[in-house]
């Protein structure tokens, strides 16, 4: 499994490297997000494109993955600079059809890998067509913003009603990886981080975006550090995959029944 930081923060993504986090994501998407997500507690980043050689520099090696605006006039010049300052990925957010996607491919030409962000009910509708498109190192399901965009009342709902279940059919006969979500400590979190890995390990998911869980808000190394040991927090979820990956078939029914349950008490208080 590898956990993804979203961080601009030199000092912080390289002392994330040093405890086990196997990506870093700076998010450079601003287009729309503050009218789809303003009202919500929800993290809306203020990274800039200077930020990526900075960060890049830090870490070295462990990859770097850069989310750009949606499709727009100007992608060409965002995928260029992105490029050309040190990204290793990339990741087009709120598109609707797999030739959006198509386009984007154009526009990387094989430069660098190509991650889409799945957050549109169009976009899932499309599933078939987008793992056709080129490029492509990884495929993402963001639950937050489709869960806007279906009309649903908690950004997991998608995991209990078998809306993921039925993409990841169709990913997983490309031997594309994928992952959804957000991931919260072990124990914590409105679904607790152990509940979301069991999910993860279920559907054979290889990355997740740990929450603000892991950090309070902050991303300062000072108040990282007050916060979190991250080493120890991650090592938990380390602990808990191992675990995961030897249930019993029973076993793994039963926790996707308790992350049901779980999902369908937060909504019921939603109501």
């Amino acid at each position: 499994m590898k956990f993804m930081l979203i961080t601009n923060n030199p000092k912080l993504a390289s002392y994330a490297k040093k405890c086990g986090v196997g990506r870093i994501f700076i998010d450079l998407e601003v287009n729309g997000k503050q009218k789809r997500q303003g009202h919500l507690d929800t993290l809306i980043s203020q990274h800039l494109m200077s930020d990526i050689p900075v960060v890049k520099k830090s870490i070295n090696d462990l990859e770097l993955l850069v989310r750009l605006n949606p499709l727009h006039n100007n992608t060409q010049s965002e995928v260029d600079q992105a490029i050309e300052l040190g990204s290793d990925l990339l990741m087009l957010p709120m598109f609707y059809s797999a030739n959006e996607l198509h386009e984007f491919s154009r526009i990387v030409d094989g430069r660098v890998g190509i991650i889409p962000l799945v957050e549109t009910h169009n976009a899932m509708l499309d599933m078939h067509n987008i793992v056709k498109v080129s490029g492509l190192s990884e495929i993402y399901i963001g639950l937050n913003d489709l869960h806007l965009d279906m009309g649903l009342k908690f950004m997991f709902e998608p995991l209990e009603n078998g809306i993921i279940d039925k993409v990841v059919e169709v990913i997983r006969p490309t031997n594309i990886p994928f992952g959804f979500g957000g991931i919260a400590r072990v124990g914590e979190g409105v679904i607790p981080g152990e509940l979301v890995l069991a999910e993860h390990i279920r559907l054979g998911s290889s990355s997740v975006i740990l929450s603000r869980t892991f950090h309070r808000s902050g991303n300062d190394m000072r108040g990282f550090a007050e916060n979190i040991n991250l080493k120890l927090e991650l090592d938990k979820l380390f602990l808990k995959i191992d675990g995961l990956k030897c249930r019993s078939s029973e076993k793994i029914e039963r926790d996707r029944l308790n992350m049901q349950v779980s999902i369908r008490q937060v909504i019921k208080k939603k109501l």
